[in-house]
């Protein structure tokens, strides 16, 4: 019995090493110098986020937090589905409010609402923005990454966190 828990014990803290060996190593690839970002969106108010370089977007959020600008969205396809699952996708630009400068981003949205049909009574929503590569100019010249939103349906902005690569 005793010899049992001896190489039971051997066995886990092997498995231990290896994984924070294996954590170890991995770490510094992943991290790449990244920084992480983090705020939140807002709609804009009367004469904010009203930048050329949004011109035909479909709406516009006020950015604030780590990112302080304007994040005009440029949707391409929508859907509803009967059980009031909503999806959407296009492109989008954020522009630095300072003129600093900007990045596009792709990006897929899915949100559940009460009428879907209408956009009415969201109950749900998150979405993901990975930023497209050589698009950035000024402060965000060769930025990669994504943000990532989660709609706060009850304060009815939108938080947001993620990576920059530079």
């Amino acid at each position: 019995m005793k010899r049992e828990l001896t190489t039971l014990l051997a066995s886990a803290f092997t498995v231990a090493a290896l994984v924070i060996a294996m954590l170890a190593m991995t770490s510094p690839a992943i991290a790449d110098g990244a920084k992480q970002i983090s705020g939140v969106g807002f709609w804009p108010g009367p004469g904010e986020c009203t930048d050329p370089q949004g011109d035909g977007s479909s709406y516009a959020v006020k950015m604030t937090g780590d990112l302080k600008g304007c994040h005009y969205t440029f949707v391409e396809t929508s859907v509803c589905s009967p059980s009031g699952t909503y999806r959407e996708a296009g492109t989008e630009i954020f522009v630095d409010k300072d003129g600093g400068g900007s990045f596009k981003t792709t990006y897929t949205f899915e949100a559940k609402y009460q009428d879907c049909a209408n956009a009415v009574g969201e109950i749900f929503g998150r979405c993901q923005h990975p930023i497209v590569p050589g698009s950035g100019t000024g402060i965000y010249e060769g930025v990669t990454g994504r943000l990532d939103f989660k709609d706060d349906v009850q304060a009815g902005n939108f938080p947001y966190r993620g990576h920059l690569r530079p």
